[in-house]
């Protein structure tokens, strides 16, 4: 036995996303979901990435890629929100809707893991979308 527990002791994550148009207010949660809809678990994401020779050490960082849940507001990205491009994704009170991101679009995604008594997130990771440049 490695001594390693067959289940990871935290529960599934959350994970949130929101958009804000230059001209809102406020952002709009357009996609709440969950990891245990995850296809693979990070332990076996971890070894696919490894056993290619691949290090990794303290502090590295891997990315689970898009996590969609099974209802409409868990869905993980644009293209399946707004069913690729057949959808409008409404955002909230504004009036704005969209079917893609556009310039000016802040995205703004939080999530957490909880156990016992517990929460470890990574707090706010938010970004832009700039125009692309002239050539």
């Amino acid at each position: 036995s490695s001594g390693i527990n067959a289940e990871w002791p935290l529960r599934p994550g959350k994970l949130f996303v929101s958009l804000q148009g230059e001209t809102m207010s406020k952002p709009e949660v357009v996609s709440r979901s969950n990891f245990k809809y995850m296809y693979w678990s990070m332990r076996q994401q971890l070894v696919h990435h490894s056993v290619t020779g691949c290090n990794m050490r303290p502090g590295d960082l891997l990315g689970s890629g898009t996590i969609s849940g099974v209802e409409d507001g868990e869905l993980g990205c644009m293209l399946e929100l707004c069913w690729k491009g057949t959808r409008e994704v409404k955002l909230g009170e504004s009036g704005e809707v969209r079917k893609f991101l556009k310039d000016g679009d802040n995205v703004i995604m939080t999530g957490y893991a909880q156990g016992n008594g517990y929460r470890v997130g990574f707090g706010r990771c938010e970004g832009k979308v700039l125009p692309a440049n002239k050539i």
